[in-house]
């Protein structure tokens, strides 16, 4: 059996992030940003490289300095790794260009695995019922009490604002000042990432759909099931249904030695 810091260190080759520090203390998920970039920058096997071209020497995305645009790829990096060799951005790209709905919820599933951060209000937001008021007051409560005094009442605000914007980019809250729980949208893709993030944890058959990554879907396992299949049929995973008995397999996405790193974990 694998320890704790053994697992977390298999999930980290694969593009999973356990740093203790977060985007979310200096911007939101960047969902535009995240946006205009995979857009200029349209090949799926574009490496990191590629992409620090395209922000820094092509600024395709607008920012008026040098230091801006150096920022900017630093955190668009940290929270979506934009490495192709990372299965997390992979995975994440190769849904992103087969289908635009589910772009806010594929981001939010990538941002959960890779911002420990935004990953900690996670209980807290989906946990809330649909009509709820979420203040801004109250993410600062919850992610104080992650870490006790560990920011200053500047940084803790505006990290509840970040915060708040991004699971209202993400589809789960809706609103400006005041935020409201919301239903999110879910796809066939962002079914398939969910599923795909709960496998290379370790999960199998009906646990897959009982993940943390399935719980930001906002969907019910029935509904999920049906996305599944609609992304079986499209051959973006493999969905097998016997009864109780649930088979999901990523043969077009997950590598050999990608595989073989899960096997090892588990």
């Amino acid at each position: 059996m694998k320890t704790e810091i053994e697992r977390k260190s298999s999930l980290v080759r694969l593009g999973f992030s356990y740093e203790r520090g977060g985007v979310h203390t200096a911007r939101t998920m960047m969902l535009v940003e995240l946006r205009a970039l995979l857009s200029y920058v349209d090949a799926p096997d574009a490496t990191r490289a590629d992409y620090l071209s395209a922000i820094q020497t092509a600024n395709c995305l607008g920012k008026r300095s040098g230091k801006t645009r150096t920022l900017t790829f630093r955190h668009l990096a940290d929270l979506y790794a934009l490495d192709p060799s990372l299965l997390v951005f992979r995975a994440l790209r190769f849904f992103w260009q087969r289908e635009t709905d589910g772009q806010p919820m594929l981001a939010s599933l990538c941002a959960y695995a890779r911002d420990p951060l935004f990953r900690s209000t996670a209980s807290f937001v989906l946990g809330c019922q649909e009509g709820a008021v979420i203040s801004r007051d109250a993410m600062e409560d919850v992610i104080d009490a992650q870490e006790p005094g560990r920011f200053s009442p500047a940084t803790l605000k505006s990290t509840a604002q970040n915060i708040n914007s991004s699971w209202t980019q993400s589809g789960h809250l809706v609103g400006r000042a005041s935020k409201v729980r919301i239903r999110s949208v879910s796809t066939p893709g962002a079914v398939s990432f969910a599923l795909l993030l709960g496998y290379v944890s370790g999960l199998r058959g009906e646990s897959l759909f009982k993940s943390d990554y399935t719980r930001m879907l906002d969907c019910s396992f029935e509904k999920m099931i049906e996305l599944a299949e609609d992304a079986s049929r499209r051959g973006w995973i493999s969905l097998k249904r016997v009864g109780q008995v649930v088979e999901v397999l990523f043969p077009s996405l997950i590598n050999a030695q990608e595989m073989e790193w899960v096997r090892e974990q588990n």
